[in-house]
């Protein structure tokens, strides 16, 4: 893998919590993880697991894809960025649904009210105008280096939509959660196996995924990849999260 670019999600992470006014202990708080894993996350000295992300993703009402958009001026963007009322209805699930992310702490984050004004969204929702593509090669992909061996390619993009297009890769031993705790956020989640094996937990059930092997589920349902084998896991993912209304 060469990454066109190896966004700076930490710093990205920390100008959400602080556009969303969250302090670095509640944020560790609601998500169940230390004070010290997310400072470390914010420094650039971690990286957040799968399912560490998408907790932290679903507690600051951002998008996983917006940590991917490599633009200039994003803090300053975020600290003059109008207040966006949340919407109701189907696309504001992520926030104010019945999804939270299971992490591997105390309990599992609470849902902040119907209606919370969240200031951040309009400036780390993904650029409407931003297209990747049609066509990305190899070479020209963004990529995200997570905790417990698992990499994110980002495969491309469509202007006005919500969705992750990517390619996974789960190392030897790697897993969505190092916990082995099951993880649930807003979304429809489409994945083809290409090579490797990898284990999937969804909701009580366990499958193993072979090279052909494609899955499609509801992301509410409590879920973890995991890669018992000893080579690489690789597939492709298509994660649907309407999230934001447009007005």
């Amino acid at each position: 893998m060469s990454p066109a670019a190896v966004p700076p999600v930490g710093a990205r992470i920390r100008q959400a919590r602080l556009a969303h006014g969250t302090s670095l202990r509640a944020l560790a708080r609601e998500i169940g993880v230390s004070a010290s894993l997310v400072s470390q996350i914010e420094n650039g000295k971690s990286q957040p697991s799968v399912s560490t992300l998408y907790a932290i993703t679903t507690a600051l009402g951002i998008s996983v894809e917006s940590l991917f958009d490599a633009g200039e001026g994003t803090a300053a963007a975020a600290a003059t960025a109008p207040a966006t009322t949340l919407t109701q209805g189907p696309a504001a699930a992520l926030v104010a649904g019945p999804a939270t992310a299971t992490t591997a702490g105390p309990g599992t984050a609470p849902n902040p009210a119907p209606g919370t004004v969240l200031h951040a969204l309009a400036a780390f929702a993904a650029d409407p105008g931003r297209r990747i593509g049609p066509v990305v090669t190899p070479d020209e992909r963004e990529v995200l280096e997570l905790d417990s061996g698992v990499v994110w390619e980002r495969l491309g993009h469509v202007p006005g939509t919500h969705v992750d297009f990517l390619q996974v890769t789960y190392r030897p031993g790697g897993a969505s959660s190092s916990s082995g705790g099951l993880m649930r956020h807003a979304g429809t989640e489409y994945g083809c196996l290409t090579s490797g094996e990898l284990i999937l937990t969804l909701g009580f059930d366990e499958y193993t995924l072979r090279p052909g092997d494609a899955v499609c589920f509801e992301s509410t349902t409590p879920h973890r990849y995991r890669n018992d084998g000893d080579v690489p896991a690789v597939g492709t993912w298509f994660v649907s999260t309407e999230m934001f209304s447009d007005t």
